[in-house]
């Protein structure tokens, strides 16, 4: 009987944790039919543009997890506090052209236009549905905080993965945003937070939404997965163009590589500067995140002017040496002699002005 009733108490518990506000909520109703039209629904969910395996063959789960849990991986973290330029993110453009700020990972501000783009908003110690799960945020990556960020004109939010879709940042940022692009399904996550169903639009791949009179942005396909839970795929993943007057610009989310690139290229090339991943990549899973030298090729299918990298400098969430990507992004895009621009945390990135370069990761 003791045992029936510690079972009991497990499966409730069970139940109880899986239904917390952190892991969102599936779509349903109006958006659940949305979801079902799009051309890249089938067999029960959102599938890639190619097929996509989760790892390669005859590479099982649990061998990636040994892996990752298991064995020795040395320089996961840097040995001390990453330089750190404190921001303006409260001010206006101080130029006609669109200044970008990173602060690790994929979260950046994008200021052109009179207004300011906030993407991917993580400001959380740890990318996972609980604090004591995960990767922990290196040092010096906690200067800014979600709270610092008011009034936001647009929040971009490219898929629903923790590290990309934070719950506690997006508590504190999306309330006083005035409006808010994403992916379709990911706003079944937001109304669960309570965030205004008015402020949200939601897009398919090639849908766009116009904003404040003169800046356009489309979602567009990127090779990737989602999930807060164990049902995978039920909302879409995407990169999203942003174009201005005079200026546009490619939001990459993450995306493994593949010919959406040269297509992307092909139809809203060429782009001032492309914001493309080039960390938390392995051989273990190969379809779904670029290797650094995928990163640059990317770049150039895309007939991108100058290439950001971003997806590293705060969490680790693969095996590699926390440097490796950008110390191979930027080997490969001088072989190819590519345009790179790679500014420290919080520091200003002005198209058609300041493009850092210094090699910062290496002076730690």
């Amino acid at each position: 009987m003791i045992a029936l009733y510690i079972i009991l108490v497990l499966v409730i518990a069970f139940f109880v944790i899986i239904n917390l506000p952190v892991f969102g909520r599936l779509p349903k109703n109006q958006r659940l039919t949305k979801i079902h039209q799009l051309p890249n629904y089938r067999e029960g969910a959102l599938q890639n543009l190619s097929f996509t395996p989760m790892q390669p063959e005859g590479v099982s789960f649990f061998k990636i997890l040994k892996a990752f849990f298991f064995e020795k991986h040395p320089n996961k973290s840097p040995d001390k506090a990453l330089p750190f330029v404190t921001p303006d993110i409260s001010g206006k453009p101080k130029s006609d052209a669109p200044e970008i700020i990173w602060f690790g990972h994929s979260s950046y501000l994008i200021k052109v236009e009179g207004l300011r783009i906030l993407v991917d908003p993580v400001f959380s110690q740890t990318p996972s549905p609980f604090s004591f799960i995960g990767s922990k945020a290196f040092k010096g990556t906690d200067v800014v905080n979600a709270e610092d960020f008011k009034d936001i004109d647009i929040l971009v939010i490219t898929h629903d993965h923790y590290d990309h879709l934070d719950y506690q940042s997006i508590l504190k940022i999306a309330p006083q945003a005035k409006t808010i692009v994403t992916s379709l399904g990911v706003g079944a996550h937001l109304e669960r937070w309570r965030i205004q169903t008015e402020k949200i639009n939601e897009l398919g791949w090639k849908q766009s939404v116009t904003l404040f009179n003169n800046l356009t942005i489309t979602a567009v396909p990127a090779r990737h997965f989602t999930g807060r839970k164990f049902k995978r795929n039920q909302t879409l993943w995407s990169a999203f163009v942003l174009q201005t007057a005079n200026y546009k610009l490619f939001l990459g989310g993450d995306s493994g590589y593949d010919t959406h690139f040269a297509e992307i290229g092909e139809e809203f090339g060429p782009f001032d500067l492309a914001l493309l991943e080039c960390g938390q990549y392995n051989a273990y899973w190969p379809y779904i995140h670029m290797f650094p030298e995928d990163t640059v090729q990317a770049a150039i299918d895309l007939k991108a002017k100058v290439l950001m990298p971003v997806h590293w400098g705060k969490f680790s969430l693969a095996m590699h040496p926390w440097n490796e990507p950008i110390k191979r992004v930027v080997a490969a895009a001088s072989v190819k002699t590519f345009p790179l621009v790679t500014p420290k945390l919080g520091e200003t990135v002005l198209l058609n002005g300041n493009f850092p370069s210094e090699k910062w990761w290496l002076t730690e």
